[in-house]
């Protein structure tokens, strides 16, 4: 699987997930600043979501140091479902529920085994394809296309 892989600062979690996402077997794209660098933010998460929007990526995590502004600023991108997870359950929900495309993480808070535990849940649990879940991911897309039309 291709991944696109962003952070605004190159942190110890950062080259844990890359790293482990590259264990996994995937082809990461790493997007965002070297060690001892810093980018804005929206800028680098812009540029990882919109990698899957347009199929050049599979999927993407991304970071900030909370976690909540990368989150926002994918969910800007039409198609991308972001999911800000502190957990493997919260992960797991994601993935089932709402078939989020794009992991946001917490560069702050976010321990390297739990970073673990949220990738192994996040890249085993598939997408629900049971009527009522499809139909709530539809409204997702309606909305999108409200917005943009």
């Amino acid at each position: 699987m291709r991944i696109a892989l962003s952070a605004d600062e190159f942190t110890p979690l950062v080259q844990s997930v890359r790293l482990d996402l590259e264990r996994r077997g995937h082809q990461v794209e790493y997007l965002g600043p070297a060690a001892g660098q810093s980018a804005d933010w929206p800028d680098v998460t812009r540029a990882a979501a919109e990698r899957v929007a347009a199929g050049a990526a599979d999927e993407a995590v991304v970071m900030c140091w909370t976690g909540t502004g990368a989150s926002l600023a994918a969910n800007k991108v039409p198609g991308i479902r972001a999911a800000l997870c502190a957990d493997a359950e919260t992960a797991r929900g994601a993935r089932t529920w709402n078939h989020a495309n794009v992991l946001a993480l917490s560069l702050r808070s976010t321990s390297d085994p739990v970073a673990r535990e949220i990738l192994d849940a996040w890249f085993s649990t598939p997408y629900s394809q049971d009527e009522w879940n499809l139909s709530q991911v539809e409204k997702i897309r309606d909305m999108e296309k409200r917005r943009s039309g």
